[in-house]
């Protein structure tokens, strides 16, 4: 019976990777980055592949649209390069076939290594880029402490196992570095980095400065901003099926996506090129549902198995926090730590607003005696806060206000002992770290 069942695995594998017979249709229209093809319609559906025909290279698409009159077609290249009259065929579905040799390889949204190391090693079985998350009754609990090394996040919004959070940034606040200190978190058994719309440079950066020793245990998938829409829209994708290949094999995953932002600006422009209407500040409906349909697959696998540790950042546009992208991708997550450009301009990095981030799993990570100082310390921050402008006019006196001249005291060396740089070691130990910054004075208890 399992030699059957082997047989019959073996029987559709090959079947999605062999095209038994060609179906094609006439280019009738060509766009800078679409075109539409008469004669498929009854053939494709919604998501199929569709490659031009004669050209030096293979030119895929994805079908975006079916009406009676044609299919329209969003290419992966950056540019269509072919003329009407062209022929165009359907190809085989797009899929992915993860090795654990491709631990330390660099590849595009595609599955090709684009790092000049060599062909990837394809393993036995293929992995969709669109799969499902796990069903809802079926899933771990996420229970389990880790460690980020940042101390800011592990004192006042530890993570889980499994949980998926955001960080939320506007451009030029720290967002990317603070990916780069979590990126080399202890406690994985793999890493898989999607690096979407980034800067080409950044790449090598990120790469080189950021892994450490954690480079050999990572995937990353790269797609530059000079990239089309669909190979930017496809990346997070990619990664989040590797990271469901390993999560499978019973491993801890740290994803990191960089940014699910870019991704929505991609979706966006596939959407709007299908014809579908624009409802909230350019955005289609499709968008909204496409986010928490991704954001979903990572988490905890089912139980007993391995888990996804999901860390996504949101590139605030025009640090609006309430802009609808960052809203939907705030209420899918499990916590989000927002990135304050006031607190930057300070010099204070990471640049944490400690009092707008929240871990929704902190319960799990805290005693009942660090959550108690966890709480105090926030009050006594806010106290802080709300005052800055009394101070600044010299409104406030010392002895006036016992729990002023507290919060006086001691932000500012709580600020102090939160600042941690790329080149500062990892946090092992937030709160003894920050009560060796406070030693100087007695703390608040």
């Amino acid at each position: 019976m399992r030699a059957l069942e082997q047989l019959q695995r073996d029987v559709q594998e090959a079947e999605l990777r062999l095209d038994p017979v060609r179906v094609g249709g006439v280019i009738t229209e060509v766009g800078p980055s679409a075109f539409r093809v008469s004669g498929l319609s009854r053939h494709l559906k919604l998501g199929d592949v569709v490659s031009i025909a004669g050209s030096d290279r293979a030119q895929p698409g994805e079908v975006v649209r079916i009406d009676v009159a044609g299919v329209t077609i969003k290419s992966f290249d950056a540019r269509v390069e072919a003329g009407v009259g062209d022929l165009a065929f359907r190809s085989r579905p797009m899929r992915l076939q993860p090795h654990r040799s491709w631990k330390g390889r660099v590849i595009n949204a595609l599955g090709a290594a684009v790092d000049g190391l060599g062909p990837l090693l394809q393993g036995p079985r293929s992995a969709p880029v669109d799969a499902e998350p796990p069903a809802a009754m079926t899933r771990d609990r996420v229970k389990k402490p880790i460690k980020s090394g940042v101390r800011v996040i592990d004192f006042f919004t530890p993570l889980c196992a499994g949980q998926r959070i955001g960080v939320f940034a506007g451009s030029g606040v720290g967002k990317s570095t603070m990916l780069a200190m979590l990126a080399s978190s202890p406690g994985f058994d793999s890493v898989i980095i999607a690096l979407v719309g980034e800067r080409g440079r950044e790449v090598r950066e990120f790469l080189d400065d950021a892994l450490g020793e954690n480079r050999k245990l990572a995937v990353t998938v790269v797609s530059t901003a000079d990239e089309s829409a669909m190979m930017r829209r496809l990346a997070p994708k990619t990664a989040m099926a590797l990271a469901e290949y390993f999560r499978d094999q019973g491993e801890s995953v740290l994803l990191i996506v960089d940014s699910i932002t870019r991704f929505a600006h991609a979706a966006r422009e596939v959407a709007l090129a299908a014809g579908e209407p624009a409802v909230a500040r350019g955005y289609a409906p499709s968008v909204f549902s496409d986010l928490p349909k991704l954001l979903e697959r990572a988490g905890p696998g089912e139980s007993g198995g391995g888990s996804i540790t999901g860390i996504f950042s949101v590139l605030v546009d025009g640090d609006d926090h309430n802009d609808p992208v960052a809203d939907t991708i705030r209420g899918a997550l499990d916590g989000h730590i927002v990135l304050d450009r006031a607190i930057a301009d300070q010099g204070r990095y990471p640049a944490v607003n400690v009092l707008s981030s929240v871990s929704r799993l902190a319960h799990h990570v805290w005693s009942k005696e660090q959550r108690a100082l966890v709480m105090k310390l926030r009050a006594m921050i806010a106290r802080f806060e709300s005052s800055r402008d009394l101070r600044l006019m010299g409104g406030y006196h010392a002895g006036s206000d016992p729990v002023m001249d507290q919060a006086v005291t001691f932000v500012p060396k709580i600020y102090e002992g939160m600042n941690q740089t790329l080149d500062d070691p990892p946090s092992t130990d937030a709160f003894r770290e920050l009560a060796n910054a406070l030693q100087a004075e007695k703390a608040p208890t």
